[in-house]
Formats: C-alpha cells, sequence, structure tokens
C-alpha cells in the first residue's frame, strides 16, 4: 500500500465541474403542483453554468491546434463565460482578454481580474453590429493579437454540444428519465439548445420552455421569425439578445415566455431569502417564467428549472436595497415622498437653491450648469419663492436690465412644502394646480430636497 492510496481528490479544479446538484423548491412556487427541482449551477467551481462550455471550448481548440501554448482566450462575455474560460486558463497557462457590457456587476469585473484576466468595458445600448459593441470589440482584439482565439460562444458549436454531453444527462440520471418539463433561460441559447436536444431525443414528450427577458428580441423571433429593434435597455444579465446567436436552435424549444428584470430580480431575492440558494437575476428570470406555466403543471410532473449562477456577483445590485430603490425594482406599500425622491436618476447631494438677491444672470447660468427648469428662492433657508427659466428668459428679453437684477424682483410665489415621510398622493394633490411645477421637501424642520412633476411622472413610468 503506497502512502496515498485510499485518498479521494481531483488532479485539478477542472475536475470539479458539472455534476450540480438538484434542490427542490417550495416555497417560491406558491401552489404549483408536482415535483419542481432547481439545477443549482453555482456548485460549479467558477460560480456558473458557463464553466462546462469553457472547459469544451478550449480542449477543442487545443485538439485542433489552434491554440498553442502561451497563447491568448479573447472573448465578449456577461462574465460568466469569461470565469469559465479564465479558469481552465489559469491551470493550462494561457492569457485571457474579455469584453463586457457596461451593465455588468463590478463583483463580475473583479472576479474576473482577480483570475488574471484583461477586461475591456464596452457600451451596453448599441446595436450587436456595432464596431463598438462588445462582441465586435472582441474579434478587434483577436485580429490585433498574434497567437490568440475568439471562443464565440455564441456561434461555437461546442457550447450547445457542452450541456448535450453533460447537462442533458445529469438532468436525466438525476431524475430517473421521470422529468416531463426543462425550464431555462435564454441568452446564448447554448444551455437549453445542448439541454432540450438530449432530453428530446430521450423523451419527446419533454417540455422544454425557454425564458426571455422583457426587452429582449428572442421571444419575439421565435413566434414570428422576426427581430425587431430592442425598444428598452433591460437590467437582467447574462440572458436575452437582440438578435439570434448560431448556438441557439429553436427546433429543440416547445414555448418561449417572458419575465421582465422587476419579476426576476425580486424573485432572485426570495429564493435567497426563503430556500437559503443565493442565485443572480437571471435565476430568477427563469423561476419567474416557470410560474407563467405553473398552472399547467400536474402532481405527476417533474419539473427542472436551470439557475445559472451565484447572487454573490450581483451584491452590488440585485441584494443592494438602495440599487433596488434607485430602479424602481425594490417598491414599499406605502410610497412616500422621499422614497421617490431617493429613486431619482440624477439626485444632487445638496438642494440646488438660490438666494434672493442672487442676480437673474446667475440663476440662469445655475439652471443649465445642472439641466434644471426651476429653482426654489430662499431667505434665511426658508422659502421665499421661486424663478423659472422661461420666464426669466422672458422677462430679460422684454428687459435687457433684468439680467443683472436680483430675482427677488422678478421670482414667483415659493412652491408649497411637504414632510419628507408625507404619502406621494400628498404630492401628487399640490401638482394638479398648474401653478405648483414642484414640492419642496421639510425634513425635521428644514428644507432637504425639491420634487419636480418631471420627477414624479419619471417615477411612475419605471
Amino acid at each position: 500500500m503506497t502512502k496515498h492510496e485510499n485518498i479521494t481528490y481531483n488532479e485539478d479544479i477542472i475536475g470539479t465541474i458539472g455534476g450540480t446538484p438538484l434542490v427542490r423548491l417550495r416555497k417560491v412556487i406558491g401552489d404549483a403542483k408536482g415535483l419542481i427541482l432547481a439545477k443549482v449551477e453555482h456548485f460549479n467551481p467558477g460560480g456558473s453554468v458557463k464553466d462546462r462550455i469553457g472547459l469544451n471550448i478550449i480542449e477543442e481548440a487545443e485538439q485542433e491546434g489552434r491554440l498553442k501554448p502561451g497563447g491568448t482566450i479573447v472573448e465578449s462575455t456577461s462574465g460568466n463565460t469569461g470565469l469559465g474560460l479564465a479558469l481552465v486558463a489559469a491551470v493550462k497557462g494561457y492569457k485571457c482578454v474579455f469584453t463586457l457590457p457596461d451593465k455588468m456587476s463590478i463583483e463580475k469585473i473583479r472576479l474576473l481580474r482577480a483570475f488574471g484576466a484583461e477586461v475591456i468595458i464596452t457600451p451596453t445600448a448599441v446595436p450587436h453590429e456595432s464596431p463598438e459593441s462588445y462582441t465586435e470589440v472582441a474579434k478587434k482584439i483577436v485580429r490585433e493579437t498574434p497567437n490568440s482565439i475568439l471562443a464565440n460562444q455564441y456561434y461555437n458549436p461546442r457550447n450547445p454540444e457542452s450541456h448535450y454531453l453533460s447537462t442533458g444527462p445529469e438532468i436525466w440520471e438525476q431524475t430517473g428519465g421521470q422529468i416531463t418539463h426543462f425550464v431555462c433561460g435564454v441568452g446564448t441559447g447554448g444551455t437549453i439548445s445542448g439541454t432540450g436536444k438530449y432530453l428530446k431525443e430521450k423523451n419527446r414528450r419533454i417540455k422544454i420552455i425557454g425564458v426571455d427577458p422583457k426587452g429582449s428580441a428572442l421571444k419575439e423571433y421565435y413566434y414570428t421569425r422576426k427581430i425587431t429593434p430592442i425598444l428598452k435597455t433591460y437590467k437582467v444579465e447574462g440572458i436575452g439578445q437582440d438578435y439570434v446567436p448560431g448556438t441557439l436552435h429553436f427546433e429543440h424549444v416547445d414555448e418561449v415566455v417572458e419575465a421582465d428584470d422587476r419579476e426576476s430580480f425580486l424573485m432572485a431575492r426570495r429564493l435567497t431569502r426563503e430556500e437559503g440558494i443565493l442565485s443572480g437575476g437571471s435565476a430568477g428570470t427563469a423561476v419567474s417564467g416557470l410560474l407563467k406555466i405553473a398552472d399547467r403543471f400536474t402532481d405527476d410532473d417533474v419539473v427542472v428549472v436551470l439557475l445559472p449562477d451565484s447572487g454573490e456577483r450581483y451584491l452590488s445590485k440585485i441584494f443592494d436595497d438602495d440599487w433596488m430603490r434607485e430602479n424602481g425594482f425594490l417598491m414599499p406599500e406605502r410610497i412616500s415622498a422621499r422614497y421617490v425622491f431617493d429613486s431619482k436618476r440624477k439626485k444632487p447631494d445638496s438642494m440646488i437653491a438660490i438666494d434672493q438677491a442672487t442676480t437673474v444672470r446667475k440663476a440662469l447660468e445655475l439652471m443649465r450648469e445642472h439641466d434644471i427648469s426651476q429653482l426654489p428662492v430662499l431667505k434665511d433657508g426658508a422659502s421665499a419663492g421661486s424663478v423659472h427659466d422661461h420666464e426669466l428668459m422672458t422677462k430679460a428679453m422684454e428687459d435687457a436690465s433684468l439680467i443683472d437684477a436680483p430675482v427677488e424682483s422678478v421670482m414667483s410665489p415659493g412652491f408649497p412644502s411637504v414632510e419628507v415621510d408625507a404619502p406621494i398622493e400628498e404630492v401628487i394633490k399640490l401638482m394638479k394646480s398648474k401653478k405648483n411645477a414642484a414640492v419642496l421637501l421639510v425634513k425635521e424642520g428644514r428644507l432637504s430636497g425639491l420634487l419636480t412633476r418631471y420627477d414624479v411622472i419619471e417615477f411612475m413610468g419605471k
């Protein structure tokens, strides 16, 4: 007997990819019938389902001779594929350069850099074919970098193949072949296509359900075979597209449903707090989509929903109450003036106001600087009046001497005020009067902020 006999271990971290568990969901599914199981992919060493394709893509490039020792792996990624590639690259000794859209969480960026990858941030709100898009920037880097490859997850057949060879067989074996429904978010399409193909080959009656974030074009394409421009940028990461990736094979999909950002993020938080499963926003999308078809399930059904990654990489977003409130996703039962003010996209560090001795010229400059159309006028810290850009400009054009006059000579009546914790209905009631374009907020007897009609309308439109 040698010294190291009877010790079970992997030769490297790569050996731990796959074999993720199924966990029963009980609380977040309400009264849905059947056995609802989550395939929890953050048990992979890189924390996501994308570890599966990272290994397969790199090994295929090695076998074909396209990736040589000391080479560089380049990819456009929402973060998780990059981490899957970076993990394998670290073991095998390759360099990595990744391009990410600017909506991705800071945790993902830091994780990629922790593995030694170079990260390049690109704009989110540009067309797929734009030279500034993360996919096109990645292609440019490969053209300019000797001994490099593009992982090309959106068109590389090894993407869906990875799930055909691993995810599908695992689910089939774990459910004893009893699975009736597979629910999965749609991004590159690799997971749902590869897994769906395998499961359909085992049993054609298994339903494969894709979930698309609202704002993406994939659901519409599935039903119409047409792509229309995305009208609204969504914040959920890693799924959805404005084009159809080459790795997405809808022939293996039976239906596509939709879930919006708010549904996705609130469900991700519920998965954590009610089921103890710390998952990301796309997991929330998948479970929200599952609930939209749950009324069809019977007691005999076995439903598997794939949760792609860990919520640890979204602590600064989904699991941050301030970020959720600012983006209109975390709504209290009673909406106060303070809540609407805190949700403003552009919020100054302190209230912008002027003294009654301020000149008309200075008031106009201040409004131009801060891109606002009205200002409260104060005297000894209390409201004394208000000024509006169009009124000031009109009066200054009628009498040029007024441009350097104090605003007290031309100001309008002051804005009404409410306590910061007053219900928003009180603010709306005041704003129904044409003369009240804004309302001052009072905190502990002091003026603390200003809510305009635009602020309220913007909040209501979220």
